[in-house]
């Protein structure tokens, strides 16, 4: 049944020469719910005339799903490659496709080339230990190295000023956000009372919740949350909208009482 499944979901883009394959996934169930952190990784394979980069992202409704998903090298000839996504929001969340592209990562120049039909549920429980296949451990090692090697390339390529200047800038916004999504509700929880203290409280109990989920997340998989600064970020900047409308309230009921 797999490999059938793999023969009728394998896309191609004839112009570029580029094809994909499902080979196996695991969780091997295509009807499965996902322990709370656990990752759902796909196996590959490709065929590529040109140079391209692969992805794999989830889908309910036709709407993308909030997830983490892979970064991608560049493969070129043919061979196989890991994807893999996991849930950013909510328990409850679902998916019921999983669509893999491949091309250059703009939008004219990325073809989605296989389309994998799925009911995958987001859960609230740790998942169950479990061993994993040879495959995956296989995968997982090939793409720590090619981590490695582009790290190592990067590293050695000189840094443009205005390419520096643009990561100081973006790592230091970053910083800020994630700061003042913590700082600002614990400041408000210090110097307000009654109920705009209990307010102040949720922003605050939303961060630490995130940062919770990543703790306890890769503690069963250290690879669940490979983009937690990012998570991070995302968590405060909603923090830092809920303050302020919090804020603006508590003015706006003070001046009009």
């Amino acid at each position: 049944m797999p490999l059938l499944l793999a023969a009728l979901l394998t896309g191609q883009v004839a112009a570029a020469a580029t094809t994909v394959e499902l080979l196996a996934t695991e969780p091997a169930e295509h009807a499965v719910t996902l322990g709370s952190g656990q990752t759902f990784y796909i196996r590959i394979g490709y065929s590529t005339e040109t140079p391209v980069r692969i992805w794999a992202r989830p889908y309910f409704d036709g709407r993308e799903v909030n997830a983490g998903s892979n970064p991608s090298h560049l493969y070129e000839g043919k061979g196989e490659t890991l994807a893999w996504f996991f849930f950013l929001g909510e328990p409850g969340q679902q998916v019921d496709e999983i669509r893999i592209s491949a091309g250059d990562g703009s939008t004219a120049g990325t073809e989605v080339l296989l389309k994998l039909p799925v009911r995958i549920t987001a859960g609230s429980h740790a998942a169950p230990d479990a061993s994993e296949p040879a495959w995956l451990t296989h995968l997982k090692a090939e793409d720590e190295r090619l981590q490695r090697e582009d790290y190592e390339r990067r590293m050695s390529e000189p840094i443009g000023v205005g390419d520096g200047l643009f990561a100081i800038g973006f790592m230091l916004a970053v910083l800020a956000i994630g700061i003042g999504g913590i700082a600002l509700p614990v400041r408000a929880i210090r110097r307000w009372q009654g109920g705009w203290r209990i307010a102040a409280a949720v922003p605050a109990l939303w961060v630490a919740f995130v940062v919770l989920r990543i703790v306890v997340g890769t503690s069963f998989d250290p690879t669940s949350h490979n983009l937690w600064p990012f998570e991070i970020a995302q968590a405060s900047a909603v923090s830092l909208v809920l303050i302020g409308v919090i804020a603006l309230a508590k003015h706006l009921r003070v001046s009009h009482p």
